[in-house]
C-alpha cells in the first residue's frame, strides 16, 4: 500500500522520473510552453514552481543587498537550481529573464490547460505554459475550434446590426 506516499510514479523508477522532470522542466523554461500527458503536467507543475521560486527570491536577495560580502548574485541559489537543470543556459535564462517578470506575483507561476485525447492511445493531453508568456485571452475560445458555416453567417449578422445601430447613431448626433 502507498498510504501518504505523495506525487505519481508515471510508470517509471526514480531515477527515470527525475530525469524525466529535468527535462521536462527544461523545456518549459525555454520554450515558455510544452504539449505532454495530462499527468506529466500535473507532476510537472510543483517541480517548476519550486525552481521559478527560488530564482525570484534569489532575485529579491540580490535586490536587497542580503548577500554575503562582496557578492552580487546568489551563487548557492543558483547551485541549487543547476543541480536539478544541468544545461547552464536554461539556467541563466530562468534567472535572467523569467525570474524579473515573475517579481511581482506570489505564485501560480503555470498555467496547465486540458487539450483532449491523443488519436493513437486516447492518452489525456494537456498543454502547461507560463502564464505570464502566453498570449492575451479576450474570452474566446483559441483552441484550434474553427467556425462553423452557421456561426459565420451569425457573426456576420451581428457585425451588420451593430454597424447599422452606430451609423444611427452617428446620424443623430449630427442632427443634434
Amino acid at each position: 500500500m502507498r498510504h501518504l506516499k505523495s506525487g505519481r510514479k508515471l510508470k517509471r523508477t526514480w531515477s527515470h522520473r527525475k530525469a524525466l522532470l529535468a527535462n521536462l522542466a527544461s523545456s518549459l523554461i525555454e520554450h515558455k510552453r510544452i504539449q505532454t500527458t495530462e499527468a506529466k503536467a500535473k507532476e510537472l507543475r510543483p517541480y517548476v514552481e519550486k525552481l521559478i521560486t527560488r530564482a525570484k527570491r534569489a532575485l529579491l536577495n540580490e535586490k536587497n543587498g542580503t548577500l554575503d560580502a562582496n557578492q552580487t548574485v546568489d551563487v548557492q541559489a543558483r547551485r541549487e537550481v543547476a543541480r536539478l537543470l544541468t544545461n547552464k543556459a536554461i539556467v541563466q535564462e530562468l534567472f535572467d529573464s523569467i525570474a524579473p517578470v515573475v517579481e511581482s506575483r506570489n505564485g501560480g507561476y503555470t498555467r496547465i490547460i486540458k487539450t483532449g485525447v491523443r488519436q493513437g492511445d486516447a492518452g489525456r493531453t494537456a498543454m502547461i505554459e507560463l502564464v505570464d508568456w502566453s498570449e492575451q485571452q479576450d474570452g474566446k475560445a483559441s483552441l484550434g475550434k474553427k467556425r462553423t458555416a452557421s456561426t459565420a453567417r451569425v457573426v456576420r449578422q451581428v457585425e451588420k446590426a451593430v454597424s447599422a445601430v452606430a451609423e444611427t447613431v452617428a446620424q443623430e448626433e449630427e442632427k443634434a
